[in-house]
């Protein structure tokens, strides 16, 4: 296995800012392709690796002997090339990939400031890469930090007040766009976790009692109508429901559209919300002249007053990281020379056993207690000295780590 150096660890990824939806979309990673990402990581070198997909971001975090091997993995597994990656992509090295992770967990890099929904992203990703062994020490210390800096954050700034959420934005949309939201005929198409908060968010805010849900599967959709009061029909109506509908929210996990325009047969305006990423209906749905189409990418535009309060908490939140931070990397930090203090640490114990067993020859009335003792007391004095020269050798670490290792003949073990 390799070793866990601070500076193997990478950030590669894509986001909001430079690929639009359908670049997003061409590296979407499902369920299936993050666990055959897992799968194949010791094979492209990565020992350690977790993955973060959402409709706004795809990002894998490992320890690779270069970053390319990520990317390889990334593209391997996604409908994206190494040419379209490079061209909207960034790449982040030791405490810059940290810093990335830090910044994207505590919802300051997602596309509505606060958005706390990507922390149980990280989460799963985590726990599915520790299950399937490809989570060293110093990747899962680094994302409870990041889960420990999140939770703080949201406890102890308002970052998070008013709108939250993709699904918000779009009730938001609606009750701006809409007149008489409350008598209007919704349709909800699909059941993913976007869908389901679009669902809860409409019935709190727009008291409308008129929401048709439909699913593929339609037990899963049973399940989520009973809890909301909601009217579920069968997959086959989609297109008599479409026409009788004013409203239409898809948010389905497809990879390729759901809805195109040969499904409209409408007599009256259809609004349509894809929250979904890939987009799932088809820009052909434009050649109806009765409907208007309205992606997420431009509900996360949405700006008020909220968001201008939110971002009056980005100077408290960012002390808040800056601590858990430093916790971090103080404890990386020692974690890079913990093996050669502890090989150090052994090689005098076995220089004290055999001086004590020298003495004890010698001497008749060799107290070996006290010897013990004052000799455990010596080691442990210049352990720490070593200990704490290595801690404040800031930039010359390793080469005092090199330096102790040559003088003292050691054998550390830094491997996972």
């Amino acid at each position: 296995m390799s070793t866990t150096s601070a500076e193997d660890f990478y950030a590669i990824g894509l986001n909001y800012k430079k690929a639009d939806a359908e670049i997003r979309g061409h590296f979407s990673i499902s369920e299936n392709a993050q666990n055959k990402i897992i799968a194949s990581a010791k094979e492209q070198g990565v020992s350690s690796l977790t993955i973060i997909s959402t409709c706004n971001r795809t990002e894998i975090y490992g320890f690779a002997k270069k970053a390319s091997n990520l990317v390889a993995l990334l593209c391997e597994h996604t409908h994206g090339t190494v040419d379209e990656f490079n061209h909207v992509s960034y790449t982040h090295k030791g405490k810059d990939a940290v810093a990335h992770l830090f910044k994207v967990g505590t919802g300051l890099d997602s596309q509505i400031l606060g958005d706390f929904e990507i922390i149980s992203q990280l989460r799963t990703g985590l726990r599915r890469s520790k299950k399937a062994g490809v989570l060293n020490a110093y990747m899962e210390r680094l994302g409870n930090a990041v889960i420990q800096a999140s939770k703080r954050i949201k406890n102890e700034t308002e970052i998070s007040t008013g709108a939250t959420s993709v699904s918000f934005a779009a009730v938001q949309y609606i009750m701006a766009r809409v007149p008489y939201v409350s008598e209007k005929n919704i349709l909800l198409f699909g059941i993913g976790k976007i869908g389901r908060n679009t669902c809860e968010n409409l019935i709190k805010h727009t008291k409308n009692e008129h929401i048709t849900l439909i699913n593929r599967t339609k037990i899963k959709a049973e399940e989520i109508a009973g809890k909301f009061n909601l009217v579920v029909k069968d997959y086959a109506n989609i297109q008599s429901e479409i026409a009788t509908s004013d409203i239409l929210i898809v948010a389905t996990g497809a990879q390729q559209p759901t809805i195109s325009k040969e499904l409209l047969y409408l007599k009256k305006p259809l609004l349509i919300l894809d929250l979904s990423i890939p987009k799932n209906v088809s820009e052909t749905v434009k050649e109806n002249p009765n409907v208007t189409l309205i992606h997420l990418d431009e509900l996360s535009k949405v700006t008020d007053a909220t968001l201008e309060h939110r971002q009056s908490q980005i100077p408290l939140a960012q002390t808040i990281i800056d601590e858990v931070a430093e916790e971090f990397n103080a404890w990386s930090k020692n974690r890079s020379f913990a093996p050669t203090i502890k090989a150090l640490k052994t090689k005098l114990s076995e220089i004290k056993i055999g001086e004590i067993d020298n003495q004890r020859r010698k001497i008749s009335d060799f107290n070996e207690e006290q010897a013990e003792i004052i000799s455990n007391r010596i080691i442990q004095k210049i352990t720490t000295q070593f200990a704490n020269h290595l801690k404040g050798a800031n930039g010359t670490t390793q080469q005092s780590i090199d330096l102790i290792n040559q003088v003292f003949k050691l054998e550390t073990n830094t491997h996972e």
